[in-house]
């Protein structure tokens, strides 16, 4: 079953990983890494998102956001985009970097931000890329350090961070330390990864137990947080579906996309737009053509207008992806 569209309004919290296509590596090098970390705070000031947590392994990537007025497709795809050209370039390859569709899940703040922060700071450690929390606080790829004052990234807010565990920064400082190394004897803690019935429910014994009383209990795969938290995501989102229009910025932004992709697969944009069957120019059509509809709304005959194909052909593409 392909996935919904995307749950984004601006300072929606989203738990957003990024994986190489097919396992492979996003990054072979410390040159690498820091374009990748450029890009990222680059993308977060010029579209208004806020970053609070952040990891960089080799081939995938977390990261805790606060979503700006341009939404969080907007920056993914300036920081992605950008990013995969960059590499593309200068490792001489060409085609996708990442998995056609990083995973976002929208998660509730109350509940759930200050495990996500050390869940993902973790990151490092669980993979073996340091052995200690003390050695984590060095290690440059990981908005820890940034947290504990090793690193300085303003486009990162750690004052939100610090600012649940105390007033004055040093004594913050400790507790937040205080706090991670208690996190990490957890392990993997899957549950921060998802959404779903089982989160929603707070475990597995409470969806039983609810089935026996006959409740109800509301819950996505795309949300984490409790059932009363995804029913106000998802009443949100339809209000937004039935208030959205039209407009020349959506076909502005589906035309900047195609020409980014194309850029970043070496194709050619009139070979797109001319209906070439080539398997790389049907492909990326494909691709598209649901992005456009199922996650920036456009209408099939404005999808097929920038994408040069019939407005039936689109409307057979998203049936077949349903």
């Amino acid at each position: 079953m392909p996935r919904g569209p995307r749950l984004d309004s601006p300072g929606t919290l989203h738990h957003v990983m990024v994986r190489g296509i097919e396992r492979g590596f996003i990054v072979s090098d410390d040159e690498d890494r820091q374009s990748f970390i450029n890009r990222l705070g680059k993308a977060a000031v010029s579209t208004g998102t806020t970053i609070y947590a952040w990891a960089l392994m080799s081939n995938h990537a977390h990261i805790l956001l606060k979503s700006g007025k341009a939404g969080l497709s907007t920056f993914m795809r300036k920081f992605l985009t950008g990013y995969a050209t960059q590499f593309n370039g200068r490792h001489r390859r060409h085609g996708h970097l990442f998995q056609n569709r990083y995973k976002s899940i929208v998660c509730e703040e109350d509940t759930y931000f200050l495990k996500l922060v050390s869940y993902i700071h973790l990151n490092p450690l669980r993979a073996g890329l340091v052995r200690s929390v003390d050695e984590l606080e060095h290690y440059p790829w990981s908005g820890h350090a940034v947290i504990m004052k090793r690193l300085d990234h303003d486009w990162q807010d750690r004052d939100y961070v610090l600012q649940y565990f105390g007033d004055k920064e040093g004594a913050a400082k400790q507790a937040y330390r205080v706090f991670v190394r208690e996190q990490s004897d957890l392990g993997n803690q899957p549950e921060l990864t998802g959404g779903g019935l089982i989160r929603s429910a707070g475990g597995w014994s409470e969806v039983l137990s609810m089935r026996q009383r006959g409740e109800r209990q509301f819950s996505d795969e795309r949300i984490l947080g409790s059932g009363e938290f995804v029913k106000e995501v998802i009443d949100e989102a339809e209000e937004s579906i039935k208030d959205r229009l039209p407009s020349q910025s959506w076909l502005e932004d589906a035309m900047d996309l195609l020409e980014q992709q194309c850029q970043v697969n070496g194709i050619s944009l009139m070979a797109v737009k001319s209906g070439s069957r080539r398997h790389e120019c049907t492909q990326l059509r494909r691709e598209l053509a649901r992005q456009f509809v199922l996650e920036m709304g456009l209408s099939y005959a404005d999808a097929a207008r920038v994408l040069g194909i019939s407005a039936s052909a689109v409307n057979q593409i998203i049936r077949r992806s349903r």
